[in-house]
């Protein structure tokens, strides 16, 4: 899978050079392509931004420069992500839906964002972190991007995502894991971890799971906060 990335600010997404992400990409699972929206600004001093029409705080990144990085992809019919806090809130099965995709574009915003007329152009999804908002969409762009590419076929173990939070079955929290040693600071494993009776192993993760969720995030079940 190609995670092409439009941004101001290509260095950012070195940080996710590291881990399993790289691992991904050093395998050919996954690449990183970060366009630099500056390269395609057609003045001398790379100006991407302009003062607001009607007034108001703050710049807004030019349509032009952004519409020349999207093309200099040549991609046909590719899912572009606009990173914003009026999106669409990001979660897991999105993330899985993406993950089916060949190519990704995601657009990073910043300042006060973009110009409406490149969003009507080129953007096929709006996606939000959550009801908060950042300096740029750099951060949340990396948060989607280490989402979707682990579960691009081969670059995590399908048994390893078997039973994470909100990919189980029954849409639960994951149950607690401990491992080496078996004290810690007067807490022990719990013995029946040690049993090696599977059945009741499965048993007690999927108690432990319901009751996390229950007590933590009880809104997945149903019962509201």
């Amino acid at each position: 899978m190609n995670f092409h990335i439009l941004t101001l600010f290509p260095e950012a997404f070195q940080g996710l050079n590291h881990s399993m992400i790289k691992r991904g990409a050093d395998d050919g699972k996954i690449t990183l392509n970060p366009v630099n929206i500056r390269d395609f600004a057609d003045n001398a001093r790379r100006q991407t931004d302009g003062y607001p029409y009607g007034g108001g705080a703050g710049m807004i990144i030019s349509a032009p420069p952004i519409y020349g990085a999207w093309k200099s992809l040549n991609l046909q019919d590719c899912r572009v992500v606009y990173l914003t806090p009026g999106g669409q809130v990001f979660n897991q099965a999105l993330a899985q839906e993406l993950a089916q995709e060949a190519d990704l574009v995601l657009l990073c915003g910043h300042y006060e964002g973009v110009d409406q007329r490149i969003i009507d152009e080129i953007v096929t999804d709006e996606i939000s972190l959550g009801d908060f908002v950042l300096t740029g969409g750099e951060i949340a762009a990396m948060a989607v991007i280490d989402a979707v590419a682990r579960l691009v076929p081969g670059v995590i173990k399908p048994e390893s995502l078997a039973h994470e939070s909100f990919s189980n079955n029954d849409g639960l929290l994951e149950y607690p894991q401990y491992t080496r040693p078996y004290e810690f600071l007067g807490r022990t494993v719990p013995d029946v971890l040690l049993s090696g009776h599977h059945g009741e192993v499965e048993k007690w993760r999927r108690e432990r799971a319901l009751e996390a969720t229950k007590h933590k995030r009880p809104d997945l079940l149903g019962g509201g906060e």
